[in-house]
């Protein structure tokens, strides 16, 4: 993919990103959408990979039928009340619509086939992308449609995602797929607290952001694609590996790092709003994605003794770290202290 081809594609994602996060038109919301579609699809197809391409033609479909379902949601809600507004959504029928075409694209339960399978088909870049910059759209248009959307249904789903993204992270060894379930995972405690507190929402996909980009430029500098990789990791990068830990341990939510905090507050909130069981279920739940979260981490700070192997050694070259990396980590372990400071400018 030529650099010319590669900054038409990113400054596409952007555009379209702004567009639709500073719409108030339904169809403006939807272009936007769909800029950001069609600008994805050649980072993620550049490889030319037969599991690139199955990815491609996988995200291009679904998305497709989600950014279907969300124009249908918003003409329907025009047709009955006369308003093209985003913030007047008010038709019931609507309200589900458009529930069910943001849950596909975010990737929630019962609509998360598709997330694996692409992150699994791209580059660690593209990756990371389609996990945070991507489901900024859906998530604002989430967060200005909060007050009128099906509060049983969101919840349902919330509490699915959480428990299928752990559940279904644990047998996994190829490190792409480990951080979709992650991201489901997150998506759903992301989701389970937007209609009462949605500034909580927001902050909560900041600090997802923070982290999963720190583990994603990490494991690209590493080229780390499954846990055999990650493992042979140490001996080429101790200090990357150690602060790969750290960060993992984060999204994790462990005291005293930075992703405890959103967490603790989601948890806090939902027992003020009288939900004290859903709290106890997703907090329960919480514990089947710190099981694989501690198993990477644990292969990412081993030492491999030294036995004889059939697979193919690595060159143990100079490994380039991203300039980006350090902030990232600083900034993904160490937030906790600033709590106060970060409830205040929310």
């Amino acid at each position: 993919m030529t650099p010319l081809a590669k900054l038409i594609s990113t400054s596409s994602i952007f555009l379209g990103t702004t567009i639709t996060i500073t719409s108030s038109h339904w169809m403006t919301a939807w272009i936007g959408l769909e800029i950001n579609t069609l600008s994805i699809i050649p980072l993620i197809s550049k490889s030319h990979h037969p599991r690139a391409i199955e990815a491609t033609t996988k995200y291009f479909l679904v998305q497709a039928a989600a950014s279907a379902l969300l124009l249908f949601s918003g003409m329907t809600n025009a047709w009955h009340t006369g308003q093209w507004d985003i913030t007047q959504l008010s038709y019931p029928p609507s309200c589900t619509l458009l529930t069910t075409a943001i849950a596909i694209k975010l990737g929630l339960t019962p609509f998360h086939f598709w997330f694996p399978e692409v992150l699994q088909g791209s580059s660690f870049t593209t990756a990371l992308l389609l996990s945070t910059v991507m489901k900024l759209p859906p998530t604002t248009i989430l967060l200005i449609t909060s007050h009128s959307l099906n509060s049983t249904l969101l919840t349902s789903m919330s509490i699915m995602s959480i428990a299928l993204g752990g559940w279904t992270g644990l047998n996994q060894t190829q490190t792409r797929k480990i951080m979709a379930f992650s991201s489901i995972s997150h998506i759903g405690w992301m989701t389970i607290i937007i209609i009462h507190n949605p500034e909580l929402t927001l902050l909560t996909f900041y600090i997802y952001t923070l982290m999963t980009a720190s583990i994603f430029l990490s494991m690209n500098t590493t080229n780390t694609m499954s846990l055999p990789t990650l493992m042979a990791s140490w001996t080429k990068t101790p200090m990357l590996s150690t602060t790969l830990m750290l960060t993992l341990l984060s999204l994790a939510g462990l005291p005293p790092l930075t992703g405890f905090l959103p967490k603790w507050l989601i948890i806090q909130e939902l027992i003020k709003q009288e939900l004290t069981t859903t709290a106890a279920i997703v907090s329960l739940l919480s514990l089947l994605s710190l099981f694989f979260y501690l198993r990477l981490a644990y292969c990412s700070t081993i030492t491999l003794p030294p036995n004889p192997s059939n697979k193919m050694k690595q060159w143990s070259t100079k490994t380039r770290t991203n300039a980006l990396i350090p902030t990232l980590t600083s900034l993904s372990t160490s937030l906790l202290p600033l709590t106060p400071m970060m409830l205040t400018a929310t």
